[in-house]
């Protein structure tokens, strides 16, 4: 759990730095949205399997935090279609990720 938390975490800062560009009227460097999300689908996929194994008490982490990858997603799919990123969705995905993580934190300790 541990890892899964880890990585998130790493995403979190990147996904911070993130925001603040897009808070700018600027898209992110392509970069760090792929290593964002590269972290973050991990560390869900590893949250996935843990709640498989019989993780108790991980399922409303893992439901937010999917909510937020679907966020991340259709944020992807404009970055890359060279479109400005747009503020709300980003700041929606931004909550639905910091929620997810509480909860996974108080599901964990």
């Amino acid at each position: 759990m541990y890892t899964i938390i880890i990585l998130f975490a790493i995403a979190a800062i990147i996904g911070v730095l993130m925001l603040l560009k897009v808070v700018k009227g600027e898209n992110p460097p392509i970069l760090h949205a792929v290593i964002h999300g590269a972290l973050a689908a991990v560390a869900l996929i590893l949250l996935i399997l843990e709640f498989i194994n019989g993780g108790t008490g991980l399922s409303n982490a893992m439901i937010v935090l999917i909510v937020a990858a679907l966020g991340g997603f259709f944020l992807i799919f404009k970055h890359l279609s060279g479109k400005q990123v747009p503020k709300n969705v980003a700041f929606i995905h931004a909550g639905a990720a910091v929620v997810g993580f509480v909860l996974l934190l108080l599901a964990v300790f």
